[in-house]
Parts: structure tokens; C-alpha cells; sequence
């Protein structure tokens, strides 16, 4: 079923709404952004649909909502520990198709990695529901989303389409039927983006000894002297899932506190760093390569359906280097075709030297 809804009716229709709910959405904050008289666009709650920023894409991801930046665990004293307590409303967001198909990804790693499930993930995840927004046709120019199959989801209670003074609304969940049981019918099936002005095109790894040799390729050290490890790519990632713990201890009492959980960046210089001042990945390039790997060969081997990346492009946006994911992407795609070719007049040259050899 859809529907034809006025602004003032809508606004309506989410204070209904918000006695059960929290409603998060991208909202624009003013002077806020990364440079002098710039806003900023990222996810909070909204109290009527004027709020939503819906013709511009958000700067960071929604993920904050259910995996804040930092997020209280647990409180300690001595003798025991309490969980942190959540609010009891659900949680609605208003969320673009590649975000959506984003959490679907966390849900896979903070819910069916390793057999056991994120308890402080899954109290806030359950909550959720989603309502759809349709993006703008072909995205936007960083965009690469229909390469990482991630443009389209049927994963929704509600979709809606801003039309002039009007909102388009597609409902998918019984349970919002009788907000809208007064409202004209209209047929309305959202739409998704087809093609974008960005594209990939993902590498093969095929074989471990080819993953050995990507892992040598000179365009790592490039990153060297370009990245500067400040980890605003996995900020702004909808699947980015890192993060560290620390405990918190009160002034008053040394022995009573709380423990965190903090977001964490596998691009900062100390992510790998062990006692004793080991590190694993010592420079930007080996950072860069694992970020990218991760992305689109790592994960799939793993879960097997899908690509870590979504293909929101944030990335791009957000890098003061002007680093390019696609265009690392693509540009390790090239890498890999030449050592594959490499690899076959390699065979082709053996097998001669073999039919010499008989003769």
C-alpha cells in the first residue's frame, strides 16, 4: 500500500510515532563542517520531516545510531558489575539503500562472527527498523554502489519519495498501516539507482600465491607519503567495525568506574602496535593495503555472499589527501590483470621449454 501525505500530515504522523520511537535521519547542522562557513550533515534524532536532509548525502553514516563512537558497557566496583542500560523506545531510521545493505554487514560481524554475538550490538540492533529513501538518479559522484551490488534492498517498513510539498509513502510493515488509513492512495513503488558516474571493477584473487604477490605490489608505498593515517575513511565507513575498550575510573573512588567501548581505526599508526612496541603495520602503504583488501576480498572469503564495501563513497569525501577508494580499487584491479598475465606467459613459456624437451 501507498499513500499521499502533506507535509503538516506527516509531521503528524511522526509525533505518533515518536511515543514509540526515536526517528533518526541526516540533519544539517550549520557551520559545522570541515571548512570556514561550511555545514555538516550526519544522523540525528528529528521532530518533523523539515528536519531530514534528503537531496544531499550525509557526511558520516548512520551507524552511530545502534554502534556510537563511544559507547558505555558496563559500570564496575569492587565487588560487581551492572550493565548500562538502554532506552526502552524503538528506533527508526531513514536510511539510503546502500546504508541499509551497510548494516547488514555489521550485522555480520558484530552478530555471526566467531559464534558468538555482540550483546551490546544486538539490544540496540533489534530496536531498528528501517524507512527508505530513495536516492537521487545515479547517486552522487563518488557514488559507486551498483558495482558493489549494494544499490538495491528490499530490507524496510516504510520507503518514501520527497515530492514537492508532498511525501510519498510505501508500507512494507502492517504495524504503520493505521497512521496512514486516512490518507489517498497513490501508486508509488520506490526506485533505485541503476548506474553511477564512479565505477570498479573488483580484482579476482584466485589463489594464495597471487594474494602474496599483491601483497609485494610497489603501488602500496605510494600511500607512504600520500596518507596521513588520520582514519577519517573508517570514521565515515558504514561498515567500519573497529574499536578499542577502556576503562574509566571515578576521582572519588579509584576501584569504582565504568568501561567503554570507543570506535577505533585500523588506519592509525598505533591500531597494531603490541607490548613492547611491536607492530604489525608499521607504515601508511601496509595500512592502506589491509584497509583495501579487507574491503573487497577479505570479508567475502570469510562470510562468502558480499563485499564489504558499500560503495557510499564517503571516503572519498572525507580524505583531506584526496585518496580515492574506487581509484585504488580499480588501480589494484589493473595490478592484479598484469600479474595474471605475467603468471600465464610464464606457463606458456614452461610448456614450450616441455615440448622442446621431448622433441
Amino acid at each position: 500500500m501507498s499513500y499521499c501525505v502533506n507535509i503538516k500530515r506527516m509531521n503528524e504522523i511522526l509525533k505518533e510515532l515518536q511515543k514509540e520511537y526515536k526517528i533518526y535521519a541526516p540533519v544539517r547542522f550549520e557551520k559545522r563542517g570541515r571548512y570556514s562557513d561550511t555545514d555538516l550533515i550526519r544522523y540525528a534524532e528529528i521532530n518533523s520531516i523539515e528536519d531530514v536532509v534528503y537531496d544531499e548525502k550525509s557526511d558520516f553514516s548512520p551507524k552511530e545510531v545502534i554502534y556510537p563512537i563511544t559507547q558505555r558497557l558496563f559500570y564496575f566496583t569492587e565487588d560487581e558489575y551492572m550493565e548500562s542500560k538502554v532506552d526502552d523506545k524503538k528506533i527508526l531510521i531513514l536510511a539510503r539503500p546502500c546504508d541499509i545493505n551497510g548494516f547488514r554487514r555489521l550485522d555480520t560481524i558484530f552478530l555471526k562472527n566467531g559464534g558468538t554475538e555482540d550483546i551490546y550490538y544486538k539490544r540496540l540492533r533489534e530496536k531498528v527498523k528501517f524507512i527508505l529513501m530513495e536516492c537521487k538518479k545515479g547517486g552522487w559522484d563518488s557514488c559507486f554502489c551498483v558495482s558493489m551490488g549494494s544499490n538495491k534492498t528490499d530490507d524496510y517498513s516504510l520507503a518514501i519519495r520527497f515530492d514537492s510539498d508532498n511525501i510519498l509513502v510505501e508500507i512494507k510493515d502492517n504495524e504503520f498501516t493505521g497512521l496512514f488509513a486516512n490518507e489517498k492512495e497513490v501508486e508509488f513503488t520506490p526506485e533505485f539507482v541503476t548506474s553511477n558516474p564512479t565505477k570498479v571493477n573488483i580484482p579476482e584473487i584466485d589463489s594464495y600465491e597471487l594474494l602474496k604477490k599483491i601483497y609485494d605490489l610497489d603501488m602500496w608505498k605510494s600511500y607512504n607519503s600520500r596518507c596521513i593515517s588520520c582514519g577519517a575513511c573508517t570514521a565515515v565507513c558504514i561498515t567500519c567495525s573497529c574499536f578499542t575498550t577502556l576503562d574509566v575510573t571515578y576521582t572519588e573512588n579509584g576501584k569504582v568506574g565504568e568501561r567503554r567501548r570507543v570506535q577505533a581505526s585500523c588506519m592509525h599508526e598505533d591500531f597494531t602496535t603490541m607490548a613492547g612496541g611491536l607492530s604489525f603495520r608499521k607504515t601508511a602503504g601496509e595500512r592502506m593495503r589491509f584497509r583495501t583488501l579487507h574491503k573487497i576480498y577479505d570479508y567475502k572469503l570469510r562470510f562468502k555472499d558480499e563485499h564489504m564495501c558499500v560503495g557510499c563513497g564517503r571516503c572519498d569525501e572525507r580524505c583531506p589527501e584526496l585518496i580515492s577508494f574506487p581509484a585504488t580499487i580499480n588501480r589494484l584491479y589493473d595490478e592484479v590483470e598484469k600479474l595474471k598475465k605475467a603468471e600465464t606467459i610464464k606457463k606458456d613459456i614452461r610448456q614450450t621449454a616441455s615440448i622442446e624437451e621431448v622433441k
